[in-house]
């Protein structure tokens, strides 16, 4: 399992999810660029001492980044708020990565349009979207219980 984050644009948002990544014990690949500098205060005080634990890859571009999952085999399965599978209805491999989109605009259509499923988490009525840390959690949560990666 792997989590990806797509153009990130906050700081804080990518420390917290390098923390979790590491709590968990899984690698993390952004693709850039970032909205930040990956010295930001922002990004060190939210990660906390976690996140030099993490295993963090950078890739250039989305299609370097789609490339590397091809050739290994690995499914690209986005998250997003859109989508019409609901993260129940899932059934998750252990190789499979995680796409988190930009907090400010998701992935482009391109993007969407390339993955191997599409993926939201159900909310109650009204509600529109949750936090992308908090997303992460949820989504790598489930894939991880379903794969029975969690850490002993």
């Amino acid at each position: 399992m792997r989590v990806a984050l797509y153009q990130p644009e906050i700081a804080g948002n990518v420390g917290a999810i390098l923390r979790l990544s590491a709590c968990f014990a899984v690698p993390v690949d952004i693709i850039m660029p970032c909205g930040f500098a990956f010295s930001d205060a922002r990004l060190k005080r939210a990660a906390m001492d976690y996140g030099q634990a993490a295993d963090v890859t950078r890739h250039a571009s989305f299609a370097d980044f789609a490339g590397v999952c091809r050739q290994a085999g690995r499914r690209i399965m986005l998250m997003s708020s859109h989508a019409a599978t609901r993260l129940p209805q899932v059934r998750f491999e252990a190789s499979d990565v995680l796409l988190m989109g930009s907090e400010s605009a998701g992935v482009p259509d391109e993007v969407r349009d390339s993955v191997d499923a599409r993926i939201r988490i159900p909310m109650a009525p009204g509600f529109r979207s949750l936090n992308i840390a908090v997303s992460t959690g949820i989504a790598l949560s489930e894939a991880l219980r379903q794969t029975g990666q969690y850490p002993e």
